[in-house]
C-alpha cells in the first residue's frame, strides 16, 4: 500500500477556478480599452482567493502589462514563480524592505521624503535606476501626498538620479455607483498635480486613476493604465455599474454529500436546535464550514444539488453545514452540491453569499480558507486565434 502523503484523497469540499472564464474575462476587458490604455492586473490576497501564479500567468498572455500587489511577500511569490512583468507594491513600505524591492526590481509606490532618499541611496548602491510611483491623496485620506503638498516630493524624486518617476496614481474611493460627483471631485483634483508637474517640467510616463469601477464608468480618467482587480475575476464591484457582456464569475465554491440523515416531525437539526423538522424531512450534510469560510448563518442560504436549490437547515458548523434534499429524490451520497457558482439552469452569486454575509464580494472571494482545497480547471494554453477587439 502506497501511503506517500502526496497521494492521500483529498477532501471532499473545494474551491474550483476556471482558468478558461479568466482567460475570457481577461480578453473582453483588454478589447474594452482604447489600444494605448495598459492593464495593471491586481493580484494582490493570493489574487483574490483565485491563486495569485495561475491568474498572473494568463494575465501576462493576454497582454496585461504588470501586476498590483500589496505586500513584499506576494511580489516574491510571483518572481520566484517566473514573472518577470513589473510588479508595482501599492501602499507603504518599511525601510527594511526597500532593499528586497530593489534587487528583485520591484516597483514600489513612495510617498514621503524619507523613503524616497533611503530608495535612492539603495539603488545607487547596487547601481540601478528604480522607477517608482507616487500616490496622490486626492481625497480618500488614505495613503499618498496630499495632492495640494505634492510638487515638492516629486521633484526631490526627479532630483534623484538613481529613481525614475515612472507613475503618479491616485484611488477613488466611490467609482462604482450612481453619483459620481466625489470621484469627478477626487479626479479635478489628481489633474491639479498634473498641470503643476507640466509647469515644472516633470516627466511622468504613467499616469492612473482608475480602479474595476473607474475603468468601467469613468473612461475619460482612464489616462495611460488602468488598475483592474475584481472585474478580472468576473465579479462586477457593484449592481450599478456599467456591465461588459460576457464576464464570467470564475470561482465556484463545492463540496459532496457526506452523509443523509431522515428526520421524523419534532426532531432537530444541528447546535442550538435552530431548525425543528415540521414533517419528514431528508437532510444532506455537506463537510464544509464556518471554518472554511461560509458566512455563519442560521436557516438561511442553499446550495445546488441536480440543478436544484436545497435550502440550508439549522446551523452553520465549523466544518458542516446541513441542507435539505426532500425536494431532490434523486439526490444520494457523494454527489456534487454548489455553494457557490452555476449548476443546471441555476446559480449562487458571490453577492448571494455577501448578502447572508452581511458583508461585500471582496470579504467572500478572500476569506475561503485555505484547508479548503483550490482546484484549477480549463487552463488549456493560448488559443493561437485571439478575439477581434470591441474597442479603441
Amino acid at each position: 500500500m502506497n501511503l506517500n502523503s502526496e497521494k492521500f484523497p483529498l477532501r471532499p469540499a473545494w474551491t474550483e477556478i476556471d482558468l478558461g472564464k479568466l482567460r475570457r474575462n481577461l480578453q473582453l476587458i483588454r478589447g474594452d480599452l482604447p489600444r494605448a490604455v495598459r492593464l495593471l492586473a491586481v493580484v494582490k490576497d493570493e489574487a483574490y482567493g483565485h491563486g495569485a501564479l495561475d491568474v498572473a500567468r494568463i494575465a501576462v498572455e493576454e497582454g496585461a502589462w504588470g501586476f498590483g500587489l500589496s505586500t513584499l511577500e506576494e511580489a516574491m511569490t510571483l518572481r520566484e514563480g517566473g514573472i518577470k512583468a513589473p510588479l508595482l507594491l501599492l501602499g507603504e513600505r518599511q525601510e527594511a524592505e526597500l532593499e528586497w524591492c530593489v534587487a528583485h526590481d520591484l516597483t514600489v509606490c513612495v510617498n514621503e521624503p524619507h523613503a524616497v532618499r533611503k530608495l535612492a541611496k539603495l539603488a545607487a548602491d547596487l547601481g540601478k535606476r528604480v522607477p517608482v510611483h507616487v500616490k496622490i491623496h486626492t481625497g480618500m485620506s488614505r495613503y499618498g501626498a496630499r495632492w495640494d503638498e505634492a510638487l515638492p516630493l516629486l521633484q526631490q524624486i526627479v532630483a534623484e538620479k538613481s529613481l525614475l518617476l515612472e507613475g503618479v496614481m491616485t484611488h477613488f474611493a466611490q467609482s462604482d455607483e450612481t453619483d459620481k460627483t466625489f470621484a469627478n471631485l477626487q479626479f479635478t483634483r489628481f489633474g491639479e498635480v498634473l498641470q503643476a508637474m507640466e509647469h515644472a517640467g516633470i516627466p511622468v510616463k504613467l499616469r492612473h486613476t482608475c480602479n474595476s469601477g473607474g475603468f468601467l464608468d469613468l473612461p475619460r480618467a482612464h489616462l495611460d493604465m488602468v488598475r483592474v482587480g475584481i472585474l478580472l475575476y468576473g465579479v462586477f464591484p457593484s449592481t450599478v455599474c456599467r456591465k461588459i457582456a460576457g464576464i464570467e464569475a470564475v470561482m465556484s465554491v463545492k463540496a459532496k454529500i457526506a452523509a443523509i440523515q431522515k428526520l421524523k416531525p419534532g426532531e432537530v437539526v444541528g447546535y442550538g436546535m435552530r431548525y425543528t423538522a415540521p414533517t419528514e424531512r431528508r437532510i444532506a450534510i455537506l463537510p464544509i464550514g464556518y471554518g472554511d469560510g461560509f458566512p455563519r448563518v442560521r436557516n438561511e442560504g442553499c446550495a445546488l444539488i441536480h440543478g436544484k436549490r436545497a435550502p440550508l437547515v439549522g446551523g452553520i458548523a465549523m466544518d458542516a453545514l446541513m441542507v435539505d434534499i426532500t425536494d431532490i429524490p434523486e439526490a444520494k451520497m457523494w454527489d456534487e452540491a454548489v455553494l457557490m457558482g452555476k449548476q443546471g439552469n441555476d446559480e449562487i452569486t458571490v453577492r448571494d453569499l455577501a448578502k447572508l454575509k452581511n458583508s461585500v464580494t471582496y470579504d467572500v472571494l478572500t476569506n475561503w480558507r485555505l484547508r479548503l482545497r483550490r482546484k484549477a480547471v480549463n487552463g488549456h494554453p493560448k488559443p493561437a486565434v485571439q478575439l477581434e477587439r470591441v474597442g479603441g
